[in-house]
């Protein structure tokens, strides 16, 4: 199978079972097995045609007759395959572009005639490269969302907290390739060890500029097969994850709760911040996520965290008043990692009113297992003050013994004294986080600022 195939089978999956694009571009990658070559292929082309539908199809509708929603959903996915190629990889021939799509549509679509329909729009384009329409800029948030093919809502949404400029430059990053990000198993190894183990096995290394235990790599192909992983010298986190952990303050020894957790990517940061002593009860809703937990916890040799299946809703009362912190990453829209799942952009905005209310549950019930004087930590990676301030402060309402805290985190973030910040990615190269620290009334613990 073709890089182009697989990408095309994903993007299919995508619209008819509404697949998660990672997910399923790795799978059928690993069935396939895909070389590095050809899986890094596959990747820019599935995620460069998610972050451009709008606009791809914006063009590709100017020189189609018929309207592209009534096409099938192969034909369009390689419609807009072959124009990604040609406007977006410029390396590659636009002739290769336009006959490899004809080919997978031959191949895939169930219309004999489709072929011919995709030959005839690609070559009409590729004659009109130069000179497609103009978009229109008379009015400034439908051009943005056109230009960067973000739905009109997610826009305005951004432009109601960010300057012009900055609601172009989150766009502009949304739709840019994300690197590997690793942090490292500081509990087992040094950082110059799982470098040369990386370097040894041709993968590019860049230590992260203020981030200490963090790297960011290229040329890795599947992490999982490199030895530095299955040695669980790494595991694969976002700098705004690792800082969600250590804006929580942990210290060794603790007794910690990871509220909602899998895959563990935050329980393992925990461990490092703990330097592996204490207990980390790492939970999620889902039993057979439960399993991620523990295979990823037994590769890093972390022996202080158990996984559990608990509903964050549903009060515990064996574990009321039990933990000197709780992780709250509660679930959310997810509109801070566009980059990495640039399907989100294409949810419907009633497709979220609910999640406050579920966020809140979640908190209210979660805030009961911090002891007195310990830290509630909550966070998510969206960036809609809906789910985040807004949250926070109804919880604070109605839980007076608890208060916002201030806390310190490294590099551009420096202090927090007001307790709760929105990471924002166009600003720290980040995924899009928000943090608030909760201190439960009790004995004062050192703030670190």
């Amino acid at each position: 199978m073709s890089a182009r195939e697989a990408a095309l089978l994903t993007l299919a999956a995508m619209e008819r079972q509404k697949a998660w694009s990672n997910g399923h571009l790795k799978k059928v990658m690993q069935e396939q097995k895909l070389d590095r070559r050809d899986a890094a292929l596959a990747t820019r082309l599935c995620f460069g045609v998610l972050q451009n539908r709008m606009l791809l199809d914006y063009y590709l509708q100017q020189y189609a007759t018929m309207k592209l929603a009534k096409m099938e959903s192969k034909v369009r996915s390689a419609l807009r395959l072959g124009l990604y190629q040609m406007l977006f990889l410029t390396k590659i021939p636009v002739n290769a572009a336009v006959s490899e799509s004809v080919e997978l549509t031959k191949k895939h679509c169930k219309n004999p005639r489709a072929g011919g329909m995709v030959n005839g729009i690609l070559r009409n384009l590729a004659r009109h490269l130069d000179d497609l329409p103009t978009l229109d800029r008379k009015d400034p948030v439908e051009y943005l969302s056109l230009l960067y093919s973000h739905p009109r809502w997610l826009v305005e949404t951004f432009s109601a907290r960010l300057p012009e400029e900055e609601v172009e430059q989150l766009l502009r990053w949304d739709n840019s390739e994300p690197p590997v990000t690793v942090q490292v198993n500081t509990c087992r190894y040094t950082e110059e060890e799982v470098v040369a183990s990386l370097e040894e096995e041709g993968v590019t290394v860049t230590r992260h500029p203020w981030l200490p235990g963090c790297l960011l790599l290229s040329g890795t192909g599947d992490l999982a097969a490199r030895t530095a992983y299955q040695k669980g010298m790494l595991y694969a986190q976002d700098p705004a994850a690792r800082l969600s952990v250590l804006a929580a303050g942990l210290r060794p020894g603790d007794r910690v709760l990871d509220a909602c957790a899998a895959p563990g990517g935050k329980s393992f940061a925990a461990a490092m911040v703990m330097e592996g002593q204490g207990e980390i009860l790492s939970c999620d809703l889902h039993a057979h996520k439960k399993g991620l937990i523990e295979a990823g916890a037994a590769r890093l040799d972390l022996p202080l965290i158990s996984a559990h299946v608990m509903d964050g809703k549903k009060f515990r009362s064996s574990w009321e008043e039990g933990f000197d912190a709780v992780i709250a990453d509660v679930p959310c829209s997810g509109l801070g990692v566009m980059r990495k799942k640039p399907e989100i952009r294409y949810k419907e905005p009633g497709e979220l009113a609910g999640l406050p209310v579920v966020q809140g549950e979640i908190l209210a019930n979660v805030s009961r297992y911090v002891k007195p004087g310990g830290v509630l930590l909550y966070s998510t990676c969206t960036l809609r003050r809906e789910e985040n301030e807004a949250v926070v402060a109804d919880f604070l309402k109605e839980h007076p013994d608890f208060a916002l805290e201030g806390f310190a985190l490294p590099g551009p973030m420096g202090e927090v004294p007001e307790g709760e910040a929105t990471l924002w990615p166009q600003r720290l190269d980040t995924d899009g986080f928000y943090l608030a620290r909760l201190r439960r009334q009790g004995a004062k613990e050192e703030t670190g600022l």
